[in-house]
């Protein structure tokens, strides 16, 4: 069982995550919508594709674009497509 906590909040758990490049992808269904706001920044990966992102939001402190997805990714990537991703400073642990 893979999960994602950020300030003591568990923002995703999901025993059907996908790891690529060592980060856990969790499906989108496993994550708590109420701590997630849209954001507009984009970024490309080269295999991958356009990634978009979510801002993380615990008790009014904003951890911007801390989560990313691939609504459209590249053929290479589709097994992660729609799946969210987590970096600064979000623990990912399993």
């Amino acid at each position: 069982m893979a999960k994602a906590t950020w300030e003591g909040v568990v923002l995703a758990e999901s025993d059907d995550t996908v790891v690529v490049e060592t980060n856990h992808y969790f499906p989108p269904d496993s994550i708590k919508q109420e701590f997630f706001e849209p954001s507009n920044d984009h970024s490309v990966c080269g295999w991958k594709g356009e990634a978009s992102y979510f801002h993380v939001v615990v008790d009014g402190k904003k951890n911007e674009n801390a989560a990313w997805y691939y609504p459209d990714p590249k053929e290479e990537a589709k097994k992660i497509q729609g799946r969210i991703a987590f970096w600064r400073g979000v623990k990912v642990e399993g």
